[in-house]
């Protein structure tokens, strides 16, 4: 059975064929130039994550049919996949999120923190036991860039370098939006009880930015979020 999984994202739609526990193909597009994935004629079934509103939904139905197939859609649940959620309600945590702690567990049984860097960042904490406790969400690193620039008279959009101790204009506003998510990050992470620190599983297009600035124990997976859609889709 080849299934296909399918990340709908705010700005891309990213998409794998599945088959057991191995990917035979990835990729990614634009949600205009959805329907013009061509796909092998044995893939069965098509799983979907979409947090992007009427746009990703169209492009994600525009490939069911030129696959004839119905879509599945991946929704946040109390339980799932050895994941608990303390969410209140737990249907309003959004798919992708959800997806990735998902894919999180299945990659890491100890206590973790899952940051999703995208348009926006998600820090979310999952326990030792699967129990998801709760979570942020920032403005991404560009969102944050970009409002600075939006809503001030006199400050850039152009990008700095990181630095500890900024002394230019370029580098303080890249430096602050950065230092703003890595506080996020260690200051969430004072929540868990576990005795050794948690691994911090990063993904999504602003992870590598974060990476190399890191001090908990971190590991980039490349689509955490179509991990948890393949895993979900093999349970339902």
């Amino acid at each position: 059975m080849t299934i296909l999984c399918i990340d709908s994202g705010n700005t891309l739609l990213k998409w794998g064929l599945r088959s057991g526990e191995h990917w035979l193909a990835q990729g990614a597009v634009a949600h205009r130039e959805a329907a013009q994935l061509q796909l092998p004629k044995r893939t069965t079934r098509l799983v979907a994550c979409n947090v992007a509103g009427d746009s990703g939904r169209n492009a994600i139905e525009a490939i069911a049919r030129s696959c004839d197939l119905t879509v599945t859609w991946v929704a946040a649940r109390k339980q799932q996949c050895g994941v608990t959620s303390l969410y209140d309600p737990p249907e309003q945590l959004g798919a992708d999120r959800w997806a990735a702690l998902v894919g999180a567990r299945s990659i890491h049984a100890g206590d973790c923190v899952v940051v999703m860097c995208g348009t926006a960042t998600t820090i979310d904490i999952l326990d030792a036991d699967g129990v998801f406790n709760g979570g942020l969400i920032l403005p991404g690193l560009d969102m944050m860039r970009n409002a600075l620039a939006d809503s001030t008279a006199d400050l850039p959009p152009g990008r700095g370098e990181f630095r500890d101790l900024p002394r230019n204009t370029f580098d303080a506003i890249t430096s602050g939006a950065i230092h703003a998510t890595l506080g996020a990050i260690e200051r969430l992470t004072q929540h868990m009880n576990g005795a050794a620190a948690p691994l911090c599983l990063l993904s999504g297009g602003a992870a590598m930015v974060l990476a190399p600035h890191m001090a908990l124990p971190h590991r980039y997976v490349e689509n955490l979020v179509l991990d948890g859609v393949a895993r979900i889709a093999a349970a339902i």
